[in-house]
């Protein structure tokens, strides 16, 4: 087999340069996020921490409101819209999945600084914006095949019915403090879903 010529080789090994820097940076800076929230993140300190030079991070995000975007809008995992047969077993797993993240996983402790930065910030309003679409679409999916299926009427307002059901795991994760179990959930979902 051919050896690519020494200009290609050249490019490939700094395009892998490239992405290992990249990659080093946006996790400091996730890591820093979750330590100290938006307003925390420093560009010195996610040099420091992710061993790359403060110009090679100016190069790639002109901003430290561009490299804080694009880390927030890697944090978390959205969940997928389960299938189980029936409304019942697929909003009992989302919210079961949700409570458990919310209680256990690093993100839900960022969130409320992005939410406070995107006050100020149109592009990062947005970027939460699209954040929070992602969460909110598998129990889109779900109760808009619900609808499909009957088990919902027709008339089912599916975004007023994702705020009812996940806004009170938000509101006691956040404001009341209060732990997020299995009996709660189960709640939720009984006077949301009647």
């Amino acid at each position: 087999m051919k050896k690519p010529p020494r200009d290609e080789q050249a490019a490939d090994s700094t395009d892998e340069r490239v992405r290992r820097s990249r990659a080093a940076v946006i996790a400091a800076t996730a890591e820093i996020l979750f330590e100290r929230g938006y307003s925390g993140a420093s560009v010195d300190e996610i040099a420091r921490r992710s061993g790359v030079a403060k110009t090679t991070i100016y190069r790639h995000w002109p901003t430290r409101t561009d490299l804080l975007r694009d880390a927030c809008s890697t944090i978390g995992t959205p969940q997928a819209a389960p299938d189980s047969g029936g409304l019942a077993g697929d909003i009992a797993a989302l919210m079961g999945d949700l409570a458990h993240a919310l209680s256990t996983e690093k993100w839900p402790s960022v969130l409320p600084s992005i939410i406070d930065a995107g006050e100020r910030d149109p592009e990062m309003a947005e970027m939460y914006r699209r954040l929070q679409q992602g969460y909110s679409a598998p129990f889109e999916a779900v109760l808009s095949r619900a609808v499909g299926r009957g088990e919902l009427p027709d008339d089912t307002d599916v975004a007023a019915l994702v705020a009812a059901l996940i806004g009170p795991l938000f509101f006691r994760r956040w404001f009341s403090r209060e732990p997020l179990t299995d009996a709660f959930v189960a709640e939720v979902i009984r006077r949301a879903v009647r």
